[in-house]
């Protein structure tokens, strides 16, 4: 069952980007390219709200369940055979004493509660969101600035070792399995590819460094000083 569809990006996405003022960034990353952490050095550098795993923490919180519990179902899909017993139960008309009520918490609703967590905090505004499908739920939002994080297969190789180094020997295959369960999170729910440059304003390889990162994005989306006076002026 696919929840959230939009329209393909190339309709007015970065028209409605530049008829407003930026007061979201939103980060995509591949796994191991260190775009969380320049996520959060960016939120630091603007001063702007961090929302990462918070983004998991306000889910749990509004469902009720233990942060630990959500976790787990971050940026991942329920298992098959889940999916198929849920289906079978809405078909069979007993959603409100099956797994489908809302009393249960699973992956579907872990995306539902997130993307609501996303749409209040691009109301508020003045915040950076790592990933979870930000860029695709903000896709015809006014005022948002989307940016996708990677890096080259050696760089990611690199941090994984040194991130985990008695898993050394499985890094290219935790990789690219961590890109690929993000990938298949989005396609589901969102209906549209994780790494479809159509999506982003703005691709950056990390190998260009943090300082140099956090520099083009904000100029990029004129939210840096120099840009601003310009603007005001």
């Amino acid at each position: 069952m696919y929840l959230f569809p939009l329209y393909p990006p190339s309709q007015g996405v970065h028209k409605e980007m530049a008829r407003a003022p930026v007061r979201v960034i939103t980060v995509e990353r591949e796994y191991g390219s260190q775009g969380g952490e320049f996520a959060h050095d960016l939120a630091a550098r603007l001063r702007w709200r961090l929302l990462d795993s918070e983004l998991v923490e306000g889910a749990a919180r509004i469902a009720g369940v233990d942060p630990k519990l959500a976790a787990k179902f971050d940026e991942r899909l329920d298992p098959w055979y889940y999916r198929y017993g849920k289906a079978f139960w809405h078909d069979s008309g007993f959603s409100t004493a099956s797994p489908a009520g809302e009393q249960f918490f699973d992956s579907e609703r872990m995306l539902l509660l997130i993307r609501q967590e996303i749409l209040d905090a691009a109301k508020q505004g003045n915040c950076v969101l790592v990933g979870r499908g930000s860029a695709c739920a903000l896709a015809k939002v006014p005022g948002c600035f989307h940016i996708f994080v990677y890096a080259t297969a050696s760089a990611k190789k690199d941090w994984f070792v040194r991130a985990f180094p008695h898993q050394a020997q499985h890094a290219e295959q935790q990789l690219a399995a961590s890109d690929k369960r993000r990938a298949m999170v989005i396609r589901k729910f969102y209906q549209q590819e994780w790494c479809s440059r159509g999506l982003y304003h703005m691709l950056l390889n990390s190998c260009i460094g943090t300082e140099a990162m956090i520099a083009a994005a904000m100029c990029a989306a004129k939210v840096c000083p120099a840009a601003t006076e310009s603007v005001a002026s």
